[in-house]
């Protein structure tokens, strides 16, 4: 859910940590699931705006103020142009203090897309022919 912060910035609010979408290994992506994960990987797929991302990720304090992390190389209206696709796909939310904007990574997004990227629970598909006992031995 998004409410806006009287400036126009939609701020999202947080929601339980959740997969968005069943693994990837456990079957199918339904059309919604697919559109929905395709557009937060597009949204991490420009180099500046994972560098954003990972700043503010990593930032100590949990949270970036814009003027922290503008220095990706890119102008500044560039950058916001970028934060607000991040915060579109739903990987950023916002809130604006004064005449400062300030990010959080949003941690039910990130966990569901960690989530659907578990393979760890499936078991491994055999790469290659198991040997049979009695059969025709190599290396003897």
């Amino acid at each position: 859910m998004s409410n806006s912060d009287g400036a126009g910035i939609p701020v999202l609010q947080e929601e339980a940590v959740m997969p968005c979408c069943p693994p990837i290994a456990a079957g199918e992506l339904s059309q919604a699931d697919a559109e929905k994960m395709a557009a937060m990987f597009k949204a991490l797929s420009d180099p500046v705006r994972l560098r954003l991302f990972s700043r503010i990720a990593s930032h100590p304090a949990g949270e970036a103020c814009v003027c922290d992390i503008a220095d990706v190389g890119v102008s500044q209206p560039t950058v916001s142009h970028h934060l607000k696709k991040l915060r579109e796909a739903g990987l950023l939310t916002s809130q604006k203090r004064g005449t400062w904007v300030y990010y959080q990574v949003a941690p039910s997004v990130v966990a569901g897309m960690s989530g659907m990227l578990d393979l760890g629970a499936q078991p491994v598909r055999a790469t290659r022919q198991p040997e049979i006992p009695g059969g025709p031995q190599r290396g003897r």
